[in-house]
């Protein structure tokens, strides 16, 4: 080096030398260290530790070696890095939850699902596993090329020859300079029945192999949700697949008890760290309803029991685990992978493919060897069976030469034989001049010729090369034939709030002030006609209860307002309210009204968004001034939360009812002055969502409607006064009358009585829930309010405090509560 004015010192720009180093440094993670090779899925790592363990003779009908022997053997003579990294890789492929197909033979603590280390190198033994061999096979027919080692002092292969498509198979994860891989694990059987495909049908599409290779693999099992992120992995070799638990809901001995049993969980999930958050989760009560969780997993398999209250929805509790916790995870394959020394993003045919290229040159290069040394030992057999054939004159030429040498100038001479001819002529044993040993050289060499004729055949065309691929194809998937252990559903659920809120009958009250709350039904105890009843609202008092309704906590409660508007809530996004006294929350809180804006009605219906015109549903409107209106509920099945506008209503006038209507249905309505009308609701034609009503009842001055309600068959009418006198009428003593009509009496009002509150269509078997406008409620069977005609006053069934009045009522249907006895045992 000449000198400069820094004396051997050369000037070097930083800039430039800090991206050649560092280039060449990412190069090197790439390329030695974090990146599998697409033809045999090994890392540098990974390869030379089997290549070592094949060196030491440890194969799988031999005894387990010491981990640490292993080590210091491929630190030793081919990867000069730390033994950590050595022991990690080793441990990797002996683990039967990482991978797929084990290629190490483990002996001793090589760690577990619950992330708990392996012991020390010192204390486990391993061996090759029986696929491992699969890898090697024919190592040593000049099949894969060999380099120089760290210190160039021995031959290492480049890649092994790879039997099985291991790259697929076991998958492959690492992280490199700018780039990672996360290739996932594949069924060995469809990875092989993928490959064959391919060599039968080239021009395959990804969809046309996705028929033979379903999707991972995973040893851990679980469930694969849906195709879409498998199509787009195997398209683009991106994507994202989800991956849930497998979990079976048990009996327990507790009657109406039960308990969920986890028993496969996500690929990669820590099943130690899983416990402990569904303990935080319960501990925190932020999964109501489950009360224990306890990992009772064995050698048998896994098995993490989660204990529930009694009565709670097992699927409900099992979706809050799916959405918190990591029993359900995701798998994000980035499938890259060094082909040619390059680092290269691939499909799943450009895998199968490259696979398919490698085994055509193992095949190809093991054939040429073969056929050399069958064409070396043919040449030899030819030249015993010429020595076989003038064995007379053959002894004689040797036993007149003076040395080995001369001999073999003679035979070579002589004979026409050549140097090697010649040579094993003289190597060859007496014994062998037998009549057995010529006709065993005979019939060797006959069978060499057809061996020759063979190999040649092979590598006359690449097609025959092929065919010697998927015939070995074939042979190793009857060695690796393994059922599948992830299954892949139909299609993937995306979690709303529905799936994880339980369903429950609740009651859900609006005070005329704007506060709703939900309280559970439960809450609620039977009493006697004439009872006081119990707190239902926390309210002042001039804040009575507006409506009340009993729905299931899915279902979507409809809020019509006196502006004709309609606005949406589903049960389940109310707070709950344990304490019957507590006063709710703000209307205005839970739904967007304007200023000025009141609910006037709200009513409670299933599965909003999936009413179609196949299965039509219509809502009747009803003002306090007697109008009418029908519309088909699938004009408002996708309505926002925003709202829309119903109905267009006339000055002064206010919506008073709605209800769900078919129809064969009949409508009857009540005033309060004790006037009712009964008319078929298909005397209202359906209208569009904008449109005004039309007539139901001709009222009286100073009279207005406050109930319409659906005639039920065999079912009866409940009427009540704002002094709480009701009564109960057969529903045949109203006649069907032409809609518009005045009507006829109902319910004989007076002072005593007081107007009307309120008016029900009931069966015998509902019970009703009776509530004051100082939110006094009552619950009672409806068999203990006397039958009585139409024009009757009734029988007192609640009896208001001073200053209070009845407000509402509302029916419970088809549901089967506490009786006041079991309430006060609890």
């Amino acid at each position: 080096m000449s000198k400069t004015p820094y004396g051997n010192i050369k000037p070097h720009g930083l800039e430039s030398e800090m991206k050649s180093s560092y280039l060449e440094y990412a190069m090197s993670v790439i390329v030695s260290r974090a990146l599998p090779d697409a033809r045999d899925g090994l890392k540098p790592v990974q390869r030379r530790i089997l290549y070592a363990m094949h060196e030491l003779g440890m194969r799988p009908n031999s005894s387990h070696k010491k981990s640490a022997r292993l080590v210091g053997e491929v630190l030793g003579k081919y990867h000069p890095h730390g033994d950590t990294s050595v022991y990690d890789a080793m441990v990797r492929m002996a683990q039967d939850f990482s991978m797929r197909l084990c290629l190490v033979d483990g002996q001793g603590n090589f760690g577990s699902i619950d992330n708990d280390p392996p012991a020390a190198m010192r204390y486990t033994e391993a061996r090759l596993s029986s696929y491992a061999l699969e890898m090697l096979d024919n190592l040593e027919q000049d099949t894969v090329d060999f380099g120089e080692n760290f210190d160039a002092t021995l031959n290492e292969p480049l890649v092994l020859p790879a039997r099985l498509p291991n790259l697929l198979v076991n998958g492959a994860s690492g992280i490199a300079v700018g780039m990672a891989t996360n290739i996932p694990p594949h069924n060995p059987t469809e990875i092989c029945n993928g490959v064959i495909q391919l060599i039968d049908y080239p021009e395959s599409t990804i969809q046309d192999l996705m028929k033979k290779v379903r999707g991972p693999d995973f040893p851990t099992g679980a469930t694969i949700m849906g195709s879409e992120g498998i199509s787009n992995s195997y398209e683009t070799g991106r994507g994202q697949i989800i991956i849930r638990a497998t979990a079976d809901v048990e009996d327990t001995k507790t009657a109406n008890k039960k308990r969920i049993v986890v028993t496969e969980l996500p690929y990669q999930v820590n099943k130690a760290s899983l416990v402990e958050k569904i303990a935080i989760l319960i501990r925190d009560k932020k999964l109501e309803n489950a009360t224990e969780v306890r990992d009772e997993s064995d050698r048998k398999g896994m098995r993490i029991v989660i204990e529930l209250r009694s009565g709670s929805q097992p699927l409900v509790i099992l979706n809050n685990l799916y959405k918190n916790t990591p029993m359900q995870s995701s798998f994000s394959p980035n499938m890259l992978a060094l082909i040619n020394g390059i680092p290269k993003l691939i499909n799943l045919k450009d895998a199968l493919q490259t696979y398919i290229d490698f085994r055509v040159d193992v095949v190809t290069r093991r054939s040429k060897f073969e056929l050399q040394k069958a064409a070396e030992r043919s040449h030899i057999l030819e030249g015993l069976r010429t020595a076989l054939s003038s064995l007379d004159e053959i002894i004689q030429t040797i036993r007149q030469s003076q040395d080995v040498n001369q001999a073999r100038e003679s035979l070579m001479s002589g004979f026409d034989l050549s140097q090697i001819q010649a040579q094993a002529i003289l190597d060859m044993q007496l014994r062998r001049l037998s009549a057995l040993e010529r006709e065993k050289i005979e019939t060797e060499f006959q069978e060499i010729q057809i061996t020759i004729k063979e190999l040649k055949e092979i590598l006359s065309d690449v097609k025959n090369v092929l065919s010697v691929v998927r015939d070995e194809t074939e042979e190793l998937k009857k060695k690796v034939r393994s059922a599948r252990k992830t299954q892949i559903s139909g299609e993937i659920q995306q979690f709303n709030r529905k799936d994880l809120e339980a369903h429950e009958q609740v009651v859900v009250t609006l005070s005329k002030g704007g506060y709703i709350k939900r309280i559970p039904m439960a809450t609620y105890r039977n009493q006697h006609r004439g009872g006081k009843g119990v707190s239902g609202m926390k309210t002042r008092e001039d804040d009575p209860v507006g409506h009340l309704l009993v729905v299931d906590t899915h279902d979507t409660l409809l809020f019509f307002t006196n502006t004709g508007r309609v606005l949406p809530l589903t049960s389940f996004e109310l707070r709950s309210d344990i304490a019957r006294s507590t006063r709710g929350v703000p209307i205005e809180n839970v739904i967007p009204l304007a200023q000025g804006e009141t609910v006037k009605s709200m009513i409670g219906v299933a599965d909003l968004e999936n009413i179609n015109e196949t299965n039509p549903k219509h809502l009747m409107l009803c003002t306090s001034e007697g109008v009418v209106k029908k519309v088909n509920l699938v004009l408002i099945s996708k309505i926002r939360r925003a709202g829309l506008i119903i109905m267009n209503l006339k000055p002064k006038h206010e919506l008073v009812s709605a209800k769900l209507v078919e129809d064969s249905d009949d409508i009857i309505m009540v005033t309060q002055q004790g006037k009712s009308i009964r008319f078929n609701s298909a005397d209202v034609r359906s209208r569009l969502r904008g449109a005004g009503g039309i007539k139901g009842i001709t009222l009286k001055p100073k009279d207005r409607v406050v109930s319409m309600d659906v005639v039920i068959p065999d079912s009866k009418l409940l009427v009540i006064s704002k002094q709480g006198f009701g009564k109960l009428t057969d529903l045949n003593k109203y006649r069907s009358q032409s809609r518009a009509g005045s009507g006829i009496l109902t319910f004989n009002v007076t002072t005593k009585t007081g107007q009307v509150a309120d008016a029900e269509v009931i069966a015998d078997s509902d019970e009703v829930l009776v509530i004051s406008k100082k939110a006094m409620v009552v619950r009672t069977n409806l068999s203990e309010i006397r039958s009585t005609g139409r024009a009757t006053q009734g029988v007192r069934i609640f009896k208001p405090q001073s200053g209070d009045l009845v407000a509402s009522i509302a029916c419970v249907h088809d549901f089967i509560l506490p009786s006041e006895d079991k309430d006060k045992k609890k």
